[in-house]
């Protein structure tokens, strides 16, 4: 998969569990995960991220499409898109976040897209 043209890399350091939890999307096939940003993104235009996980120093590179979009801020839910965790490193980052997840991920608690 190529980037599109224009394209930029989006750093996403995620620095705690809360904030994990609410960027979360495992009801999207495979898992997808929040980036909180201001830019406007269509579904399924191709993005490139750079997501590091609470505890953990590895970088994780992240090629997917955008599955779900909120275009502006909406109380407790950011501006922003959903990625789908794709591929081999979209299965190592899936991996990464239920386990730090863990018994949360069954929570009721509002996250930043439902």
């Amino acid at each position: 998969m190529g980037l599109p043209r224009g394209a930029g890399i989006i750093n996403l350091p995620i620095k705690d569990k809360t904030t994990l939890y609410a960027s979360y999307m495992p009801f999207i096939k495979g898992g997808a995960i929040f980036v909180p940003t201001p830019r406007q993104y269509k579904l399924g235009e191709e993005v490139f991220v750079v997501l590091t996980l609470p505890d953990d120093a590895e970088r994780i590179p992240l090629t997917g499409k955008v599955v779900w979009v909120n275009h502006r801020s909406q109380g407790q839910r950011p501006a922003g898109f959903g990625l789908q965790l794709v591929g081999e490193q979209g299965d190592i980052a899936r991996r990464k976040i239920e386990a730090q997840l863990g018994g949360s991920l069954q929570s009721d608690k509002p996250t930043y897209t439902l």
